[in-house]
């Protein structure tokens, strides 16, 4: 595990543009320009779109530097460049907020990495439209909010979640197997600080059983897909995929023990490069800098 990054002394500035010359001269120059020293550099050139994209992580030496000082000095350069930019303290965890139903794989995975360290979020909520999990939460010390959902409540149950994003200051939530689907007004309202998990078969079976269906089907690969919530269902920009070869030799049951620990890999994984800033949206598909 890399070192945990120093609060107040280290950034990480994402940024994508037209491409161009002199982009990468220009965000180095800013760079030395404000006493910085790189840690960490990425960039891909989408050739087809013509467009640029950069992480740069980085510490600054001079401890009169602020945030706020580097955003306002970098402003100038973005703007040269029509630059669509975040700039960001990297030891700052990101408050992620787990809606979860009566699955709870995915749920103690993010939580006992988050105890262990290996994912810089913070979780000030569990939602759930169950009560399978509150125990769970009450041994996190995580606050548990219960939001039955039926047709006719629907709109209000996602008024309270709504609620909480704004009251918590939420910046990601994360649906880690919930199993409700997101009305299209509430997945503009979360789009690009939302991601879900669910699982990929060849060929795809959707509705009730899956793994019951790719059974039946004899079914060689198991897997999972991590991507950011759109209102088209499951058809959000790819965050992480991951697959596992099965056989014949597992029964229904194999097949959902396979299936989960695939899906809390991928989600984990989805939700630590999105904490430290490492995914970015190029149109219907992700840069994602691993």
């Amino acid at each position: 595990m890399s070192p945990r990054p120093r609060p107040g002394r280290e950034y990480v500035l994402t940024l994508s543009c037209p491409d161009s010359a002199g982009l990468v001269h220009a965000v180095s120059g800013f760079l030395v320009r404000n006493s910085g020293n790189i840690l960490e550099s990425q960039q891909f050139d989408d050739r087809l779109q013509g467009r640029f994209f950069m992480r740069v992580h980085f510490d600054v030496s001079d401890p009169n530097v602020e945030p706020a000082h580097l955003r306002d000095r970098f402003g100038p350069v973005a703007q040269a460049h029509d630059m669509s930019w975040t700039l960001s303290e990297a030891a700052t965890p990101t408050r992620t907020l787990i809606m979860v139903s009566k699955f709870g794989h995915c749920l103690n995975d993010l939580l006992f990495r988050r105890r262990t360290g290996a994912l810089n979020i913070e979780i000030p909520a569990i939602v759930s439209n169950h009560r399978d999990f509150e125990s769970l939460a009450e041994t996190y010390q995580i606050p548990f909010h219960h939001i039955p959902v039926t047709k006719e409540t629907k709109p209000e149950a996602e008024a309270r979640l709504l609620e909480l994003v704004r009251e918590l200051d939420i910046d990601l939530v994360v649906l880690a197997r919930y199993m409700q689907v997101l009305s299209d007004d509430l997945c503009k309202r979360l789009e690009g600080k939302a991601i879900n998990i669910h699982h990929s078969f060849l060929p795809s079976f959707k509705g009730a059983r899956p793994y019951n269906q790719a059974y039946q089907r004899g079914v060689k690969l198991v897997g999972a897909t991590a991507h950011f919530v759109t209102p088209d269902l499951d058809e959000g920009q790819i965050i992480e995929q991951d697959v596992v070869r099965v056989d014949h030799s597992l029964d229904p049951r194999d097949l959902v023990t396979v299936g989960r620990d695939v899906e809390a890999q991928v989600l984990a994984n989805a939700v630590k490069w999105h904490s430290e800033s490492r995914v970015m949206v190029d149109g219907n598909r992700t840069v994602v800098f691993r």
